[in-house]
C-alpha cells in the first residue's frame, strides 16, 4: 500500500514545526543518477503549485535544447525531513515526477514510466507489485586529498563483527539515519568480500520501493562521507572478490490484498499467476539484464566463482539459479531476483521486470528451467541437455538482447528506450576503445 499523500496545509504545518529553511527538490535521470534543485522554503508554495521549472536538455536522455523548459511535480507523499545538515536550518525532501509545459507526465521520466507500467498491471486486475530490495555497497578509504582509493577499511566476511571498525560504526550511523527518516530497516550487516556492506528495509509497493533506494543510496554516501570513507554501488570495484548486487524480492498483490503468488494446494505452494510470471522473467531474463546490469563494469560481477547468478533457471531449494524462491509462504511468498546490481535505475529496472511477468501472465507462459541442482557444478553438456542458457556476459551482448525484445523494449517506452541504447552503445564503445593496464600487463612484452 503507497504512503498517504500530505495534504499542501499539513506540509504547510511541518515546515513551521520543524523548522525547515531549505527543500530540496529530487527526481532521477535515464542513468539513475539522483539530480536536485535546492529551493529556499520561501518557494513552497511554488512547488506546491507544480511551478518548478527547469532546463530539460541538461539532464540525460531528456530532451533536445529547442524543447527545454520542463516542470517538476511533487509526490507530497515522498516528503521527509533530513535528519544532518540542520546547522543552516532543517532541510526537507520531497521526490519528484517530471512533466511538459502542458501538464502532462514527461515519457523520458523513468518515474513516469513506472506509474505507467503499473497502470498496465492494475489493468490486469492486480493491486500491488512489493519489491523488497537488498543493495550491498562498499566502503573505502579516502586519500589525503579526499579521492577515493581502493584501499577497503576492513578485511571481515560475511556476517563478520568489526570491533572499533570505522565501517560498523558508519553502518550503524546509516541505520539510524534511514530509521529517522521513516525506514523500517530489518537487517545490516557486513557481506562476504572485505569492505562490503549490506542493509536490507522492507519492501514496499514498486514506486516507494524505487523511491527508496534513490534515498537509501544517498544516505549511504552522505554518512560514509561524514566518516572519511567513499560509498561505492559500483557492482564489482575490486578483482578477485564478490561483487555489489542488489537481490529484488517480488510479490503480487490482487485486489483483495491477497498474495497472489501463493496457492497452499501446490506441491511447492505457489499459484499458476506465480508459474506463469515466473515463465516471463524465464524467457525476457537476457533482455531486462542490460536495465537491470547496466554498466560495463555489470558483467565484471557476473561470473562463476563469486555467487553472482550466471544461468538462466529458477529454483525453490538453491541460490545458483537467476532466481530463487525464498521458503516464506503465505503473505511472504516471492520470486527473488538475484542478477539485479546497485548500478541499476530501479525505476526502470522494476518496470522492466513486471513487464517480463505480465507478458507470462498475458500469454500463460510456462515456468521453464526449474532446477534444483548447483548449475555451478554442472558441465555445459548437461546445461544444454537441460536447456539453461548464459546471461549476456557484456553489456553489449545484453544490448543486443534487448534491441530484439519488443516486451522488454515496452517496459522503457519508445522515448526511454531510444535514449537508453543511444547512451549505452556510447559508453560500450568509450569502453571497448580503452587500452587498460591489464592488457598492457599481458601483452607489452609478449608481443
Amino acid at each position: 500500500m503507497a504512503k498517504r499523500e500530505y495534504t499542501k496545509d499539513e506540509v504547510r504545518q511541518m515546515v513551521k514545526d520543524e523548522d525547515i529553511r531549505f527543500l530540496r527538490v529530487m527526481f532521477t535521470d535515464l542513468l539513475g543518477t539522483i539530480k536536485s534543485v535546492d529551493l529556499p522554503v520561501s518557494q513552497l508554495d511554488k512547488l506546491l503549485d507544480n511551478k518548478i521549472m527547469f532546463d530539460g536538455s541538461s539532464i540525460d536522455g531528456f530532451v533536445r535544447i529547442e524543447e527545454s523548459d520542463m516542470y517538476l511535480y511533487p509526490d507530497m507523499s515522498t516528503w521527509l525531513t533530513f535528519p544532518w545538515g540542520a546547522e543552516h536550518g532543517k532541510v526537507a525532501r520531497v521526490i519528484c515526477s517530471v512533466h511538459n509545459t502542458d501538464g502532462t507526465p514527461f515519457s523520458g521520466d523513468p518515474r513516469n514510466n513506472l506509474k505507467r507500467v503499473l497502470k498496465d498491471m492494475r489493468a490486469l486486475g492486480f493491486k500491488d507489485f512489493n519489491i523488497g530490495p537488498e543493495p550491498e555497497f562498499f566502503l573505502f578509504k579516502l586519500d589525503e586529498n579526499g579521492n577515493p582509493t581502493t584501499k577497503v577499511n576492513d578485511q571481515e566476511n560475511y556476517f563478520d563483527m568489526e570491533p572499533a571498525d570505522r565501517g560498523e560504526d558508519c553502518r550503524r550511523d546509516i541505520v539510524l539515519a534511514l530509521e529517522k527518516m521513516g525506514f523500517d530497516v530489518e537487517a545490516a550487516h557486513h557481506e562476504v568480500a572485505p569492505g562490503q556492506h549490506e542493509v536490507d528495509f522492507k519492501y514496499a509497493d514498486a514506486l516507494e520501493a524505487a523511491d527508496n533506494i534513490q534515498t537509501f543510496k544517498l544516505v549511504v554516501k552522505t554518512i560514509a562521507k561524514k566518516y572519511g570513507l567513499h560509498a561505492t554501488f559500483m557492482p564489482k570495484p575490486l578483482s578477485g572478490i564478490n561483487g555489489s548486487g542488489m537481490h529484488l524480492n517480488m510479490s503480487l498483490f490482487d485486489q483483495d490484498g491477497h498474495n497472489a503468488f501463493y496457492d497452499e494446494n501446490d506441491k511447492n505452494q505457489l499459484s499458476q499467476t506465480a508459474y506463469h510470471f515466473l515463465g516471463g522473467l524465464m524467457k525476457h531474463a537476457r533482455s531486462f539484464t542490460a536495465i537491470c546490469d547496466p554498466i560495463v563494469n555489470s558483467y565484471k560481477r557476473l561470473v562463476p566463482g563469486y555467487e553472482a547468478p550466471v544461468y538462466v533457471a529458477w529454483s525453490t531449494s538453491n541460490r545458483s539459479p537467476l532466481v530463487r524462491i525464498p521458503n516464506d509462504r503465505g503473505m511472504g511468498t516471492r520470486l527473488e531476483l538475484r542478477s539485479a546490481d546497485p548500478s541499476a535505475n530501479p525505476y526502470l529496472a522494476i518496470a522492466s521486470v513486471l513487464e517480463a511477468g505480465l507478458d507470462g501472465l498475458r500469454n500463460d507462459l510456462p515456468p521453464v528451467h526449474n532446477i534444483d541442482e548447483n548449475i555451478y557444478q554442472m558441465s555445459l553438456a548437461e546445461r544444454q541437455e537441460k536447456g539453461i542458457v548464459n546471461l549476456p556476459d557484456t553489456l553489449h551482448n545484453a544490448l543486443k538482447d534487448l534491441a530484439a525484445d519488443d516486451v522488454i523494449k515496452g517496459s522503457m517506452g519508445e522515448h526511454l528506450y531510444k535514449s537508453f541504447m543511444e547512451a549505452k552503445t556510447r559508453e560500450y564503445d568509450g569502453y571497448r576503445q580503452h587500452v587498460s593496464d591489464w592488457e598492457r600487463q599481458q601483452y607489452m612484452e609478449k608481443y
